[in-house]
């Protein structure tokens, strides 16, 4: 279907892939992964004739056809929604074109063009090309009011799903996406998913939602050292099998025949899971297929996140009144919030608005005012926020041990090595402690503000989408620090997994009240009665 022969791109000295040798086949998703600057987007962008390679060669199954996720939200401004859905089916769309420019024109020399070009409409399925367009739209939550407005009037996330339909239009031969699932809410997520597990065609996507690699991958396409190995199976198997791998690396008196037997296990009983799931590894069966020798140890660094408590809380965490917000614009975001934390509660705030959640946090922790309500913090808690604009931390040019030195608390937490200690656990070592805070990634500056919360050693953490920024290493391991953190969390998040291991309580913010349940994320998402109470809460 898709084949990339003696593939290099190369960046002046900077040598991103070399010599590339990889087949993707019909009816397989491959979730390609890699650490950050490791080349993913740009091996995407290589594929799809974005950029030419240093050297090789990309070869399409002629007569196939390549559909790419558009990434300038802005590219269709000048057409409607449903024109720059059916725009994604180039052949197609070329054809309606030239049929409405010839009756724009007609006389009897162009007759005979237009009934060989309504054939070829006709052979596309290209009359009913306009109401698979808009079924598409329905599907992924934009309703038909949208459907013949200007993409110009359209704010960025509803233009996301209009891209995303674009892409989808058709069904391609060669579906590439780069972070698809960037700006969807929960159930759009869930939508693409399940169109993609049942798509038959040929699927590359980059994301670092993991539920959804999950959820959607045959195979993984690993970019380690230049290169790019394909790996059966979904993300979680490749990590598992990986670090699996790396543990008997290390275990160098191992004896051949038990590290063999200890992999074959791993197999099958991975294979035995995947087998009772509806994931779309189940249906493709591919695990069968591994050899032993396949599995190999990533080359990924893996920061060490790890929340301890200065100090255990006592049974009153926080207490919420009545609590109401407004929007800036006046827009009423949440109202009636009443919560009692206890202790050990690990609490997912979400809402259909991501200002009601930001404003949540920012309350609680005074940097807003509340229209109405009260809160109160028990007096044995201590709490440590990320927020999500963290900007105002990094607006002075120091470096990063004197950047962290500023909530040290003893004589002995400013000592250097004592610092260099919390940054060296975020990946940053070496002369990488003197590089400027105002020079940093966003994801950088997100390692810089967990090793701030690790020094608070708080009781309590709040999170407001954490996980943005982060490459799939440091969610990894993000995720697993809070699943063992014994404090109480308070966060909000676009990660399903993320959401679903650590949660044990979901509150949900609306205009018209809260929905307060202690139940997993997915037991919260599946619930038929709360699907019914949150649609009368955000209609009222």
């Amino acid at each position: 279907m898709l084949s990339v022969s003696n593939l290099s791109v190369q960046f002046g000295k900077r040598v991103l892939f070399d010599d590339v040798n990889v087949t993707f086949t019909q009816g397989n998703c491959y979730g390609i992964i890699g650490a950050n600057g490791a080349g993913k987007s740009t091996f995407l962008k290589v594929l799809s004739g974005q950029i030419d390679p240093t050297s090789g060669h990309v070869h399409l199954e002629a007569g196939k056809r390549m559909s790419i996720l558009e990434q300038n939200h802005n590219a269709y401004d000048e057409y409607t929604v449903q024109e720059t859905v059916v725009m994604g089916n180039k052949p197609l769309y070329k054809i309606k074109k030239e049929i409405d420019a010839l009756y724009a024109d007609y006389n009897d020399e162009n007759a005979d063009r237009i009934g060989e070009l309504q054939v070829l409409f006709e052979e596309m399925d290209g009359w009913n090309a306009d109401s698979a367009a808009a079924t598409m739209l329905s599907n992924l939550g934009i309703s038909e009011e949208f459907h013949f407005s200007s993409m110009a009037d359209l704010d960025s996330k509803l233009k996301v799903r209009v891209l995303l339909a674009q892409a989808l239009f058709g069904s391609p031969d060669v579906l590439i996406m780069d972070e698809p699932t960037n700006d969807l809410d929960y159930e759009t997520i869930n939508w693409l998913e399940r169109f993609l597990a049942g798509y038959d065609n040929t699927v590359i996507v980059v994301s670092h939602d993991r539920h959804f690699l999950d959820a959607v991958c045959t195979s993984i396409g690993d970019i380690d050292f230049g290169k790019i190995n394909l790996y059966s199976g979904n993300y979680t198997f490749w990590y598992e099998s990986s670090q699996l791998a790396a543990r008997q690396r290390a275990q160098q008196n191992k004896k051949a025949e038990e590290k063999a037997k200890e992999l074959q296990e791993f197999i099958m009983r991975f294979s035995a899971n995947v087998a009772k799931s509806k994931q779309a590894t189940s249906r493709k069966k591919m695990l069968s297929k591994l050899k032993i020798d396949d599995i190999k140890p990533s080359s990924r660094r893996y920061p060490a996140i790890i929340f301890e408590r200065e100090r255990e809380a006592g049974d009153q965490i926080l207490n919420v009144e009545n609590l109401s917000a407004t929007s800036e614009d006046g827009d009423l975001l949440f109202k009636n919030v009443n919560i009692n934390l206890a202790k050990g509660d690990k609490v997912a705030i979400i809402s259909k608005d991501s200002r009601a959640s930001t404003a949540f946090y920012e309350i609680i922790n005074n940097n807003k005012q509340a229209a109405s309500g009260e809160f109160k913090w028990g007096v044995t808690t201590s709490q440590s926020y990320l927020p999500a604009d963290n900007s105002e931390f990094f607006n002075k040019p120091i470096n990063l041990v004197d950047w962290l030195r500023q909530w040290a608390k003893t004589e002995e937490e400013r000592e250097e090595v004592h610092i260099r200690g919390f940054l060296g656990k975020m990946l940053f070592s070496g002369e990488e402690g003197l590089k400027k805070c105002t020079v940093l990634s966003g994801g950088e500056k997100v390692r810089c503000m967990l090793s701030r919360m690790m020094m608070l050693r708080a009781n309590v953490v709040m999170l407001d989408e954490p996980t943005n920024h982060l490459d799939l290493e440091s969610i990894t391991a993000f995720n697993n620090s809070l699943k063992n953190f014994k404090g109480t969390v308070l966060f909000t998040t676009h990660d399903h997994e993320f959401a679903n291991t650590v949660a044990n309580r979901i509150i949900e913010l609306t205009p018209n009240g809260a929905i307060d349940r202690y139940l997993t994320f997915d037991e919260y998402m599946s619930d038929k009665s709360i699907k019914e109470q949150r649609a009368k809460l955000y209609q009222s």
